[in-house]
């Protein structure tokens, strides 16, 4: 039978946005300064310092390839290169935009089960690099929390990343494009996996948790922080939009009553309740609202004709995106369709 409303899970970006960003929208909806002079953004550095218990600084952009490519832009010359995951979001999906944004800057690529850096392979990488000019010399390390399959990053596991970065003089970014999906699922306090750890600067993403359409780029250790040239770079390319209220009134929507954190629990647990319906057909670990399963090709049209949307991942698998507005009762079809796969 072929439900009435299909049940989405193509990606948490299709999302619906929240009540409560839709009310600071139009609540935003006045005369202020533009660009980013306005009480909104300039309110945004003191709201992500109390979140994270340092000083931070702040810029607004609307999409997360941005973020994560003025970030990366901002610590690398056009000579040198950023090591990540060979199956990282700035590789695989986001068009070459670290590159463009840097004018040039390599990606050199790392091995490591879910698309997480494996220290070992990052140590050989850059033993191997010689330090002359005929060589791409690295600047930059950057990880995804929560990576690409869905995993979390541990506190531990992000410091020694950090120390080998530190080891060689590079700077560590940390695209959290679903950040807030892995700390509800670590619990710990958004700093032990973040500047504590040794992370330099986060691409906070809120767009995929409720927000219309706002990200945060964070540099831990107050103003000035980001250095000269990071607001320049998003003017450059194309990120400095006029009424900037109204990306900075979402964020703070979002942080107000750690809202972003209870959005990111309600996609967990949802998530969780597929993960316990695939069984053994899961091929990765369910940590934050992203679940891989294996799935035949006559499975998958099966499921489809039933009115549920979803990814294909290649040959005879799958991905499964949970949005913050998808409860255990929402997508109790989808789990019992699964289990009688």
């Amino acid at each position: 039978m072929r439900m009435s409303v299909p049940i989405r899970l193509f990606s948490d970006n299709a999302a619906a946005v929240h009540p409560a960003v839709m009310a600071a929208l139009a609540a935003a909806n006045h005369v202020d300064t533009a660009y980013d002079g306005d009480a909104q953004s300039l309110a945004l550095d003191a709201a992500f310092s109390d979140l994270f218990d340092a000083p931070c600084e702040v810029i607004w952009v609307a999409t997360g390839t941005a973020a994560n490519s003025i970030a990366l832009a901002h610590f690398v010359r056009p000579w040198q290169a950023v090591l990540c995951h060979e199956e990282a979001h700035i590789e695989v999906d986001e068009c070459g935009a670290p590159g463009f944004y840097s004018g040039g800057a390599k990606l050199l690529l790392l091995p490591g089960e879910g698309a997480k850096i494996s220290a070992d392979a990052l140590r050989a990488r850059l033993a191997a690099i010689r330090s002359d000019v005929h060589q791409v010399q690295p600047a930059a390390v950057s990880i995804t929390n929560a990576s690409e399959y869905g995993l979390v990053w541990r506190p531990d596991e992000v410091a020694a990343i950090s120390a080998i970065a530190r080891a060689h003089g590079l700077k560590l970014h940390m695209d959290g494009a679903r950040f807030a999906n892995a700390v509800a699922h670590l619990g710990c306090h958004p700093a032990d996996v973040t500047w504590r750890a040794g992370v330099d600067a986060l691409s906070c993403g809120f767009t995929k948790n409720g927000a219309m359409l706002a990200e945060a780029l964070v540099f831990f250790g107050g103003s000035g922080s980001g250095g000269a040239g990071v607001r320049e770079l998003r003017k450059r390319g194309g990120h400095l939009l006029s009424k900037g209220r109204f990306v900075a009134a979402q964020i703070l929507a979002m942080l107000r009553d750690d809202l972003w954190l209870t959005n990111a629990r309600a996609a967990n647990a949802g998530a969780a309740v597929l993960a316990a319906a695939c069984g053994e057909r899961l091929l990765h670990p369910v940590e934050a609202n992203e679940i891989f399963l294996r799935l035949s090709a006559a499975e998958a049209a099966q499921l489809r004709a039933a009115g549920f949307d979803f990814y294909d991942w290649g040959d005879g698998a799958a991905r499964l995106v949970v949005s913050w507005n998808q409860d255990a009762a929402a997508l109790a079809p989808m789990a019992a369709a699964i289990a009688a796969l």
